[in-house]
C-alpha cells in the first residue's frame, strides 16, 4: 500500500471530518470534531508552532494522524509532542511511522531537544515504540461512565457557604476561572509540566474552545471565591468528557471537587449526554478514587513515552 504524510487541509472539510473521524475510532475518550480540529489549528500559540499530518491512501483516504508541537507552556524549553493515531484497520502499513518520522523531522527544526508520544499499554504498540527509540514514562487512564445505565450518586445538599455554579455565570470575566485551572494545573502529574500565564492565550484554548460547555461546566464557589471546578468538553452528539478537575490549595480535601463533578454529570444525562469520558494520570489516585465512586471503568490506557532527538 502507497501512503504519503501531508498537512491537513483546513478548508477541506472532508479533511477536517476524516482526521476527526480517526481520532475518535482510534480513541473514543479524546473528543474530536472537525470544527474543534479547526479552531486547534487556527488559535494556538505561535510558540507552539502546532501542526496536524495526516496520513493516506494512494486512493486518497485518510488512515492516520498526528498532531505536532512544543509545549510552549512548559518552564523546561525544548519539549515537543507528537501524538500519532493509525486507523485499526489500516495498521501495518507504515503509515504510524512515516507520520512520527515526519514529525520528528519538523520539531527538529523548531528546537525539540526531546520527542514524547502516546502509545497504547498493547504488546504490539508498546514494542513499536521501543522500536523507534522511545523508552517508557508514566501511564494514563481514559475511563468511560455509561449514563443510560444505572443511577449517579444522588446529588446531596451543598454544604454551608458553598454554591453551585455554571461556567455562565462567568460569561462577562472569566478570569477568577483562569486563576483557578492555573493553580490546579501546576499541580497536576505529569512528564511535562505546565503553567498557565497567559490570560488571552487560555481564552483562545480554553474558553473559547468549542468542545467546552459553559453550561455543563460546574463550579463550587466558597463565599464568593470559586473553590473547584470540573471542566465539561461535550461534541454534540452525546459525548461528553472531563477537560479537567481541581481544587484550590486553600480548599482541599473538603469534597468540593466530588461535589462539582457530580453536579456536572447529572446535568449532562439530563441534557442528553450518553457517555462520560475521564483521564487521569495512573499516579493520581485521589481523582482515580473519585472516578470509580461515580461509577467509572477502565475503557483505555496509555503510557507515554520520550525520546531524545540527536542534533
Amino acid at each position: 500500500m502507497t501512503v504519503i504524510v501531508r498537512a491537513l487541509h483546513l478548508d477541506n472539510p472532508a479533511d477536517t471530518e476524516a482526521f476527526a473521524r480517526v481520532r475518535r475510532t482510534c480513541l473514543p475518550a479524546m473528543l474530536a470534531t472537525p470544527a474543534s480540529i479547526a479552531y486547534d489549528a487556527t488559535h494556538a500559540h505561535p510558540g507552539a508552532h502546532y501542526r496536524q499530518l495526516v496520513a493516506q491512501t494512494g486512493a486518497g483516504e485518510v488512515i492516520g494522524t498526528a498532531q505536532v508541537g512544543l509545549a510552549y507552556d512548559s518552564p523546561e524549553p525544548g519539549q515537543g509532542y507528537a501524538n500519532v493515531y493509525v486507523h485499526p484497520e489500516h495498521t501495518g502499513h507504515g503509515a504510524g511511522a512515516l507520520l512520527l518520522r515526519t514529525a520528528e523531522e519538523y520539531l527538529g527544526r523548531h528546537g525539540a531537544t526531546e520527542v514524547h508520544c502516546w502509545a497504547l499499554d498493547a504488546p504490539r504498540n508498546l514494542a513499536w515504540a521501543a522500536a523507534r527509540g522511545y523508552r517508557a514514562s508514566r501511564s494514563a487512564h481514559f475511563l468511560r461512565l455509561d449514563l443510560t445505565v444505572g443511577p449517579l450518586p444522588p446529588r446531596r445538599a451543598t454544604p454551608p457557604h458553598v454554591e453551585l455554579r455554571t461556567a455562565s455565570g462567568y460569561a462577562k470575566d472569566p478570569r477568577p476561572l483562569f486563576e483557578l485551572d492555573a493553580e490546579a494545573t501546576s499541580d497536576e502529574p505529569g512528564d511535562i509540566q505546565a503553567e498557565l500565564t497567559d490570560y488571552d492565550q487560555w481564552l483562545r484554548d480554553t474558553w473559547h474552545h468549542p468542545l467546552l460547555s459553559h453550561e455543563l461546566t460546574t463550579v463550587a464557589v466558597v463565599d464568593g471565591t470559586p473553590a473547584a471546578f470540573t471542566a465539561a468538553l461535550t461534541d454534540g452528539d452525546g459525548r461528553y468528557m472531563s477537560g479537567m478537575t481541581g481544587t484550590a490549595r486553600a480548599f482541599r480535601g473538603r469534597g468540593l471537587a466530588k461535589l462539582a463533578k457530580n453536579d456536572s454529570l447529572h446535568r449532562a444525562r439530563a441534557a442528553g449526554v450518553t457517555v462520560a469520558y475521564t483521564g487521569n494520570d495512573a499516579g493520581n489516585e485521589p481523582m482515580l478514587a473519585i472516578n470509580k465512586w461515580f461509577g467509572y471503568v477502565l475503557d483505555a490506557t496509555e503510557i507515554r513515552h520520550v525520546r531524545t532527538l540527536a542534533h
